[in-house]
């Protein structure tokens, strides 16, 4: 009877011990398995600093083959600049007993370059003092990449932001400068700066790189009202850059104006045609973009008594821009708008106010 009952007892005590070893192992591949799929960098630290395990997923996103070809090395050597003043105190921090956290700049084993957010802690030993070091690093260079790409971004825009609030300003001064009256003042202010305002809806759209001709025609001619089918355009699908486009909008948007009061739009007849075209250089020359506004069929044209605005506009900002002649002729039978100017890359038909 007794020594029945002990071999139930072994057995019992097998059958455990094996179901035990079973859990233990499927416990394990668990456990690989996790790390072998976590794409953080896991690495486990000697007291010293130096790295004695990392898992299957960190060493991928590391870009590490063999672990023994880093296997020992100092874990703070991999850090550059604060980085690594940052990997050695929280290292230090560790053997003390503390957790800590930085993010850091290290390249792969292949040598690309990554930024990191790290934890690093103690793992501590039977007696409860730190025994070893726990290391993850999670790749967080596509968000500190799109950060810095925020604050270049943010940068240009406050620049942008400035050259727009100094145009706005420059308009007002010469709107009220040169006004007969308050309300008439008020009126042409108004009408610029919504002209202003389609032409910044245009940039927008590209972050205020660039806009295409027809869009700033489009955006300049705005004030006509019912008149379009008088105004024709042609030309290539050309981009200008911001401040360029910001001043040909505002030209466009005087001489538009001038044409419904006084010019060829101001009657039944009269037309404008709007043309522009760039032309790469032959034989090593420089290349050419030129523009163009020509009325006809308005009334006889004859010269102002003083330098509006719009003059100005076109002498001064455009001629400025555009790196070249600008001018506004007042022949008798329709205004003529001009923009005459060499391209500085023959190769490519290309100049700093093309985007």
């Amino acid at each position: 009877m007794g020594l029945s009952f002990l071999t139930g007892e072994v057995r019992v005590g097998l059958r455990r011990v094996s179901e035990l070893n079973s859990e233990l192992a499927e416990r394990e591949a668990f456990l690989a398995g996790v790390l072998a799929s976590s794409t953080d960098c896991i690495k486990i630290l000697d007291l010293d600093g130096r790295l004695t395990f990392m898992n299957e997923g960190g060493m991928r996103v590391m870009e590490v083959s063999d672990f023994n070809a880093i296997e020992g090395c100092a874990w703070p050597d991999f850090w550059q600049d604060a980085g690594n003043s940052d990997a050695k105190a929280a290292l230090a921090a560790a053997q003390s007993g503390s957790a800590s956290h930085f993010i850091g700049k290290a390249d792969t084993f292949m040598g690309n370059s990554r930024w990191w957010d790290v934890s690093v802690s103690p793992i501590n030993g039977p007696d409860g003092s730190p025994a070893r070091i726990l290391s993850v690093s999670r790749d967080t260079t596509a968000l500190m990449e799109s950060q810095e790409q925020q604050r270049l971004l943010n940068g240009e825009l406050g620049h942008r932001l400035k050259n727009l609030l100094t145009l706005i300003q420059s308009i007002a001064m010469q709107t009220f400068r040169q006004a007969d009256s308050l309300e008439s003042a008020s009126a042409d202010f108004a009408a610029r700066i919504s002209a202003l305002g389609k032409a910044t809806d245009v940039l927008t759209a590209t972050s205020w790189h660039k806009a295409t001709l027809y869009e700033i025609v489009q955006a300049g001619i705005t004030s006509i009202d019912g008149l379009a089918d008088r105004v024709s355009f042609t030309g290539p699908d050309i981009e200008l850059a911001a401040q360029p486009a910001l001043a040909l909008t505002l030209a466009l948007h005087e001489l538009s104006t001038n044409a419904c009061k006084y010019g060829a739009l101001s009657n039944e007849n009269g037309t404008v045609a709007i043309e522009w075209k760039c032309e790469p250089g032959n034989d090593g020359s420089s290349g050419r973009f030129d523009f163009s506004w020509q009325e006809a069929g308005g009334p006889p044209v004859k010269p102002p008594t003083r330098r509006g605005f719009g003059t100005k506009l076109i002498e001064r900002s455009l001629a400025n821009y555009f790196r070249g002649p600008a001018s506004l002729t007042f022949d008798p039978a329709g205004i003529l708008f001009t923009i005459a100017v060499a391209l500085t890359a023959p190769d490519d038909a290309s100049s700093d106010f093309i985007a």
